[in-house]
């Protein structure tokens, strides 16, 4: 039989217990076929010898804003300014380069108060750097903006009677005049002013973004949140995931989160909807699961709570140096209750994003309470982020078979931060790994792009030693996972998690053929983030190669066995 690849010479980890390792592997029209000895007499269009290097499933992002970052990259990255005149500079220089565009809003994104002392840019100075021209600058958290007076005047807040939204604040001084931060759901008053993005500059943000998916080994995403609410981009964002891939643009396969505010009321046949017949939705009756291997809806997305960095998540406790702050919901207990019924009736799997331990006891009581009323729908139940998650709320979610997706990825540039905000005695609640892994708590590996960057490798890395920038060991060593289960988070339990384990996740024949080629292996290697990607195989297609002036771990065979590489 002649195959499409054949990578031989391998240390193929395959996740899988009927065969864990092989040196083969053999790919047909996109999945993979057979290892070793199953692959005798075969030839292959490819074959590369890898030459001791190591194969793992393809990397899955759980949880990442895959548009939101791809649009960034074209935006001032603030992230290396130390201090607030680096950043006013960074900025100036922006409108030195867009002097022949008077109209064009100066955008800008990573910025961390940490790196300035905990301060953020004076509405004055930015004021008189941009003077007429809209601003629009994102904090790493994605849960706060900065802008200037020109951007709220725009947007209305200086209007006679204008009230803060639901959810969100434009953020004053003690005499009542903005200071140019805009908190959660208030952003989308900036928003609105450039909403909805094109078509073709969300498939260049696809294009953009997962093309650098490929070359960190990333083979699947889930996107989480599209078409509504302050995350969303479209309210017709699905149409670019599919142009994007019929055009080549999407080098990666993608899970799309419908935000929330994006369904609306609908009505069925009473017996389709446990017997109420009125529920939340999309229009003839597309929910979680519709698409395909490239791109398909996922469970609805929910925003409970606000972030951690912010100190606007929900909590029981006041934060550590904000006496009387404990955080807020985005809306009342009542209307996510009511809102996420509505959605689980109609079919929808629910995604809740609940940072605080507030907001995971409401995120608990509500998915416990669908699953109790209409059973389990097509995909697991989540909880987003899980991040201050107290002991008894750990054993509730393994109970309720709720999976969860704590971003490892935090730990090392922003767990400092996390510590000083919850205090010594929650430090060890904060994103959990062994507590969860031993409750049975299924785990999702993901990155939150761009709060935290998306190298696999290092967040691997953080799941094991949990390490953070000033060399504290966030929630103690015991909280670590052993290697193998980190590389689990990112591939087969996250597959799990995204419902697509039937076909990722691990490698056995009949699966996708979605591989990652390292430099070494991460059950062993001393610093998992230390490795490179060699080459990111997506369907049997090389979607990245290590570039050739690095050091090559593929080598074709020789030209005596008739292969031609395409």
């Amino acid at each position: 039989m002649k195959l499409d690849l054949i990578l031989r010479g391998a240390n193929i980890i395959t996740l899988e217990p009927e065969r864990p390792t092989a040196s083969s592997v053999g790919v047909l029209n996109g999945r993979i076929v057979g290892f070793d000895e199953e692959l005798d007499g075969c030839t292959a269009a490819r074959v590369e010898q890898l030459e001791g290097a190591t194969v793992v499933p393809g990397f899955i992002d759980a949880h990442c804003h895959t548009t939101w970052w791809g649009l960034g990259l074209s935006a001032v990255d603030l992230e290396p300014a130390r201090g607030m005149e680096e950043l006013y500079a960074l900025l100036e220089a922006e409108v030195e380069r867009l002097t022949d565009d008077p109209g064009a809003w100066i955008k800008g994104t990573g910025f961390n108060h940490k790196h300035h002392g905990g301060a953020f840019p004076d509405i004055d100075r930015l004021d008189a750097i941009t003077g007429d021209r809209p601003l629009y600058l994102r904090h790493v958290s994605g849960h706060c903006s900065i802008t200037n007076t020109a951007t709220l005047r725009l947007a209305g807040v200086f209007a006679s009677g204008f009230e803060n939204p639901e959810g969100g604040a434009v953020l004053r001084t003690a005499s009542g005049s903005p200071t140019g931060v805009v908190e959660e759901s208030a952003q989308a008053l900036i928003q609105n002013l450039l909403l909805p993005y094109s078509i073709p500059q969300i498939v260049k943000a696809l294009d953009d973004a997962t093309t650098r998916y490929a070359a960190e080994g990333i083979t699947s995403f889930t996107e989480a949140g599209i078409g509504g609410g302050w995350i969303g981009h479209s309210p017709i964002e699905v149409q670019a995931y599919l142009t994007a891939h019929r055009s080549g643009q999407l080098r990666a396969r993608a899970q799309l989160m419908p935000a929330l505010d994006a369904l609306h009321p609908i009505s069925a046949n009473a017996a389709d909807m446990h017997g109420e017949g009125t529920g939340r939705g999309l229009d003839l009756g597309a929910i979680a699961g519709f698409g395909n291997e490239w791109v398909a809806l996922g469970p609805v997305k929910v925003f409970m709570d606000g972030s951690l960095l912010g100190a606007t998540a929900a909590v029981t406790e006041d934060y550590c140096g904000h006496p009387h702050n404990t955080g807020y919901l985005l809306e009342s207990p009542q209307a996510y209750r009511d809102k996420v019924s509505d959605a689980y009736r109609a079919g929808w799997p629910i995604a809740l994003h609940a940072i605080g331990d507030a907001a995971i006891d409401l995120a608990l009581d509500i998915i416990g309470d669908c699953q109790d009323r209409y059973g389990r729908n097509y995909l697991p139940n989540r909880i987003e982020h899980f991040g201050i998650a107290r002991p008894d709320q750990v054993e509730r979610a393994a109970a309720a078979g709720i999976a969860v997706t704590p971003q490892a990825a935090f730990i090392g540039p922003l767990g400092d931060q996390f510590a000083e905000l919850v205090g010594p005695d929650r430090e060890g609640w904060l994103y959990r790994g062994r507590s969860l892994v031993d409750a049975g708590v299924l785990v999702a590996g993901s990155s939150d792009l761009p709060v935290a960057d998306n190298n696999v490798r290092r967040g691997m890395q953080s799941w094991v030693d949990r390490t953070t920038e000033n060399g504290l060991v966030l929630g103690g060593a015991g909280e670590g996972l052993t290697p193998e289960e980190a590389l689990r988070t990112y591939t087969e339990w996250a597959a799990m998690a995204t419902g697509n384990d039937g076909d990722r996740g691990t490698l056995r024949a009949g699966k996708l053929a979605d591989l990652v080629v390292l430099s070494g292996s991460p059950l062993t290697a001393p610093d998992i983030g230390a490795l490179d990607v060699v080459a990111t195989i997506l369907g049997g297609t090389f979607s990245y190669e290590q570039h050739p002036k690095t050091p090559a771990l593929l080598s074709k065979e020789s030209a005596n066995d008739n292969i031609s590489k395409p």
